[in-house]
C-alpha cells in the first residue's frame, strides 16, 4: 500500500520511521475540492524532544534523497507541533495532547486516510 505513494511521501515516511514516530497516518487530499495540498502526513512523538528530532529526521531525509527543500517550518521553537510545508506535502509532527486537541483528522475527514504501522 505505502507504495502507492510519490517518492517524497515515501521519503517522509522513513524519515519518521528512523526516528520512531507513532500513530503516523497519511491523508490523501487530492480528490478534496479545497485542499491546500495533496497529502498530510501526521504523527506523533513522546516529548519536544522527539518532536524536534522527528522534524529534523524529515527535512534531512527529503534534502539528501529527494533534494527537496520545506517552503515554510513553523512551531519549531516551543516544538509542541512542527508544521512542515513542502507545497505538495504537508508535515504534522506533534506531541500526543496537541493531536489530540487539534484533531487535523477530523478537520479533514473526507480524505482519504491511511494508518502506517509502526
Amino acid at each position: 500500500m505505502k507504495n502507492a505513494f510519490p517518492p517524497i511521501v515515501l521519503e517522509t515516511l522513513e524519515g519518521i520511521s528512523d526516528v520512531k514516530g507513532e500513530n503516523t497516518v497519511v491523508l490523501d487530499l487530492k480528490h478534496l475540492e479545497n485542499a491546500v495540498c495533496d497529502y498530510f502526513i501526521i504523527t506523533e512523538a513522546q516529548s519536544s524532544t522527539q518532536v524536534s528530532a522527528l522534524a529534523g529526521s524529515v527535512e534531512k531525509r527529503l534534502r539528501d534523497q529527494c533534494e527537496e527543500r520545506p517552503w515554510h517550518i513553523e512551531g519549531a521553537q516551543e516544538s509542541e507541533w512542527i508544521l512542515m510545508d513542502y507545497v505538495h506535502v504537508v508535515v504534522h509532527v506533534f506531541q500526543r495532547e496537541a493531536r489530540e486537541f487539534y484533531d487535523i483528522e477530523g478537520l479533514w475527514g473526507d480524505a482519504h486516510i491511511t494508518a502506517i504501522p509502526s
